[in-house]
């Protein structure tokens, strides 16, 4: 199973946005890495990889990796190791931790997703969602609503407003317009991204965003309008981009994040539950590691970073101690105002 994030497209993208990219492969390796960081210290970032048929092909690309960060002077290799084979039926934490690596301070893509197996007929795919889902699927047209796909990049713009206005409604942080331009630039001409538009009389009243690599697709963004939100075209919107990445020739659907075990109190526990609607397997990657160079730059890396995060809990804990007081001063003040009759 491949990752659009460990592929030569992602590369590109990279690039055009500004960052400098690295690439590396051998006998059964292989990793797609960026340079980050700044007045703090510098790292390389391997999302979701290296990719490595074998814990001997993995040490390989973390050796090359390791040769690369030290000749730019970077602190540490932040990796996101994903493939079973690499561990060969070990522990995958035990396995890292064994080697000196460090669970990272920060954990950037998802740990845990849910993927579809487009290995199968259409129908079992479909048995193995939601029958809401089925129905939907099935009969939406009913209601008026059709469905278009996309690869111009200026027909982004259709999901770049619905995504203001869920971001403006429910308050959650999304990519910004000029990062999802870029990547809507590099990629749509390539057959790497595809817009997938819901329509009532010709008005888009949703869209979703997908990413291709060699074999699988990624749900990326949706979002769709709360005006028509009875329609429930969010749902439709997924059964047929799952149904055409089958038609297409791609082994998978990975719809991207879940809540890990099921975490009802989660922040992603609401789309949790509609992302494991569409069926599948929910799958658990071994998180963000980092991988030491400088031991002792490392080390300082870390304790910037832990100062940094401990301030909004600081200013969280004074904040909830100045609600809590403020009544019981408000209330001292308007008894003493009784008492002197003010």
């Amino acid at each position: 199973m491949s990752n659009i994030l460990q592929s030569s497209i992602w590369a590109k993208f990279q690039e055009s946005n500004g960052h400098k990219v690295f690439t590396g492969s051998g006998t059964g390796w292989s990793y797609m890495a960026t340079l980050e960081g700044g007045k703090t210290g510098r790292y390389l970032y391997c999302p979701y990889g290296p990719v490595a048929s074998s814990a001997s092909a993995f040490d390989e690309a973390i050796a090359e990796l390791t040769r690369v960060a030290r000749d730019n002077k970077c602190l540490f290799v932040r990796i996101e190791p994903t493939n079973d084979e690499i561990f060969e039926g070990t522990v995958p934490s035990a396995f890292l931790r064994a080697r000196g690596y460090k669970i990272s301070p920060r954990q950037v893509q998802p740990s845990h997703t849910q993927i579809i197996d487009l290995n199968q007929d259409e129908e079992a795919i479909l048995k193995d969602m939601k029958s809401t889902n089925r129905n939907l699927h099935r009969n939406i047209h009913k209601k008026g609503v059709t469905f278009e796909t996309s690869q111009n990049p200026a027909d982004l713009d259709i999901l770049l407003k619905f995504l203001d206005e869920t971001a403006g409604r429910t308050g959650f942080n999304r990519q910004r317009d000029e990062y999802l331009k870029q990547v809507a630039k590099v990629l749509m001409p390539a057959d790497a991204a595809t817009l997938y538009i819901a329509k009532v009389e010709d008005e888009p009243i949703g869209a979703a965003f997908v990413y291709d690599s060699d074999d699988t697709r990624t749900y990326a963004h949706a979002a769709t309008s709360f005006e028509h939100r009875k329609l429930s075209a969010g749902i439709p919107l997924v059964t047929n981009l799952i149904v055409d990445a089958k038609a297409k020739g791609l082994k998978y659907v990975d719809l991207f994040g879940i809540a890990p075990n099921d975490d009802p109190n989660h922040e992603w526990a609401g789309f949790t539950k509609f992302k494991k609607s569409f069926g599948g397997q929910s799958v658990e990657f071994p998180g963000t590691w980092d991988v030491p160079v400088n031991a002792t730059g490392y080390k300082a890396y870390t304790g910037v970073y832990a100062a940094k995060s401990k301030v909004p809990v600081v200013k969280s804990k004074l904040m909830d101690a100045k609600a809590k007081a403020l009544p019981v001063v408000k209330n001292t003040v308007a008894k003493v105002r009784a008492k002197i009759g003010k």
